[in-house]
């Protein structure tokens, strides 16, 4: 995910700078070197939302008055620079525009018909938070809810496919430093595993019931991922392939 753009094009022997964020209450400062010349600042005007600034530009480094906008806490910003060529213009702080991740977590669960719930306070910035479910031995990606940026309670929901077994969860989100986890939830699921009716096939891989799946060649290629309860193999090779399913990993069925 990418919080930040900076575009550098050339047009009439000038220079573009546009820096995307979101406003959290501080000024961004930027370092204005001389002109290759050595005659006068590289920027010459600064845009904030489309609108020209008043701000002093005639200085090797100058703070880009974001207050003076009537700006609310996480409303999105496009600051353009506009430079002379050959400018190396740099943002010195580009961390306050970033959005950033300072969610709490008040409750979380898992029921057993799978829907994940959470509450958080606290939240700056509307990132999307991840859902991961741990299964054939790592964390994987299994869907995605956009945070509301608030900071009194907010509440959120997700329906989840739990395999049989143990079920564990957790969701996160990723900010410039980093990714920032919520706590673990757990749950056992009462389902029957999930079984392949056979393990030489020649069309279809069949499963006794629906399931998440995922399938490499024999080589470590993945050929296919989805779920289903079951998987057309008539474009698949003759040869071994290793299924990942239900809560197993690396099933190796054989192609006809």
């Amino acid at each position: 995910m990418s919080f930040i753009l900076v575009l550098t094009s050339i047009f009439a022997s000038a220079e573009v700078v546009v820096i995307s964020g979101i406003y959290q209450g501080k000024d961004l400062y930027v370092k204005n070197p001389t002109t290759s010349e050595g005659i006068g600042y590289c920027i010459f005007e600064v845009l904030v939302n489309g609108n020209i600034t008043s701000d002093e530009l005639n200085s090797p480094a100058f703070a880009v008055d974001l207050q003076v906008w009537g700006l609310k806490h996480g409303d999105p910003l496009e600051i353009v620079l506009r430079c002379k060529e050959n400018c190396d213009v740099k943002i010195i702080n580009p961390e306050v525009i970033y959005p950033n991740s300072t969610f709490e977590i008040s409750t979380l669960t898992l029921t057993a018909e799978g829907m994940l719930s959470w509450t958080t306070t606290k939240e700056t910035s509307a990132i999307p938070y991840i859902i991961e479910q741990f299964r054939w031995n790592r964390w994987i990606k299994i869907g995605e809810v956009l945070g509301k940026g608030k900071e009194s309670e907010n509440k959120y929901s997700f329906q989840a496919n739990l395999h049989s077994g143990m079920n564990t969860i957790r969701v996160y989100q990723l900010d410039f430093k980093g990714q920032r986890f919520s706590q673990e939830v757990k749950i056992e699921s009462s389902e029957q595993p999930v079984t392949i009716k056979s393990t030489r096939i020649s069309n279809n891989i069949e499963f006794s019931r629906e399931t998440d799946y995922e399938i490499y060649s024999e080589f470590g290629a993945l050929v296919k991922t989805g779920r289903g309860a079951e998987v057309d193999a008539t474009k698949f090779y003759k040869g071994k392939y290793y299924v990942s399913f239900d809560n197993k990993g690396g099933v190796v069925v054989e192609k006809k």
